[in-house]
């Protein structure tokens, strides 16, 4: 298991909301997603890089539980883990805290890696488990 984590803050939108200002609760999906691609990016790999290569990742799973609301102008903090990591899976897990450090959301997401020549579960290339390892 690897202990691996990220961070990424979020500013809250006009978009993000609804029409009382509360965040709609299928943005945290997306800000977890916005998450996890960032710290690929972060690692220095890049989504289109492996698009070229016909690889991605897709999520198979969610589990997600809200606790709290995120209101207009929130700053919010994505806390990513990895927790799982398998031949062609990962699973993280993600927290989304308001700048009061109030825990808002929890994510659990199955990712899987494809090669989207089959559209098929393929094995996570090992630069990519290499960059997890080299932060952890």
């Amino acid at each position: 298991m690897l202990s691996t984590t990220h961070n990424l803050p979020i500013r809250i939108y006009y978009e993000d909301t609804d029409a009382g200002g509360i965040v709609y609760y299928a943005n945290y999906l997306k800000f977890t997603e916005r998450a996890r691609s960032e710290w690929l990016r972060d690692l220095g790999i890049h989504q289109q890089t492996l698009l070229q290569q016909n690889l991605g990742f897709v999520v198979r799973k969610v589990e997600m539980d809200n606790f709290a609301s995120a209101k207009l102008d929130d700053l919010l903090n994505v806390h990513s883990s990895i927790v799982k990591v398998k031949r062609a899976s990962l699973v993280f897990e993600q927290h989304i805290f308001n700048q009061e450090n109030i825990l808002l959301c929890t994510a659990k997401v199955l990712i899987a890696c494809v090669d989207f020549n089959n559209n098929k579960p393929c094995a996570i290339p090992e630069f990519i488990l290499g960059a997890f390892k080299r932060v952890s």
